[in-house]
């Protein structure tokens, strides 16, 4: 397109303010670290996790490589550290010392009410 002085106008977008406030689903919210036995799910606290530990719900092992952070498929040996040889059941107790409990990042549960989510969505409206 031409303007009035013959020149080309540039379409080029400015960059949009970038916010500080925390965006997406929950970002912001706060959360903590938790373990999760990999067969069933239960939550586990990490510091009860030894070499003879077992899932208070399912009865499984808790120090297996399944269970460890360092356990990584499309590693050599299936382990991102230098292990001296392949541990052939992934699932089952070892002695490993590399072993490092896998933890998640969790929401921490609020408890809503059904009135103060209520109260909550009415004050954005100012009802």
């Amino acid at each position: 397109m031409d303007d009035d002085s013959g020149e080309k106008r540039s379409r080029a977008r400015e960059p949009r303010e970038r916010s500080e406030k925390p965006r997406g689903r929950g970002l912001g919210r706060p959360t903590k670290s938790v373990f999760r036995c990999n067969r069933c799910g239960h939550n586990e606290t990490i510091s009860n996790i030894a070499s003879e530990s077992s899932c208070t719900q399912c009865g499984e092992d808790l120090h297996t490589c399944t269970n460890c952070a360092r356990f990584d498929t499309s590693a050599p040996n299936e382990c991102r550290e230098p292990i001296p040889q392949r541990i052939a059941k992934k699932s089952k107790r070892n002695d490993c010392d590399f072993f490092s409990a896998k933890t998640i990042q969790e929401f921490e549960s609020e408890s809503v009410s059904p009135e103060d989510a209520r109260s909550e969505f009415d004050s954005l409206f100012d009802f």
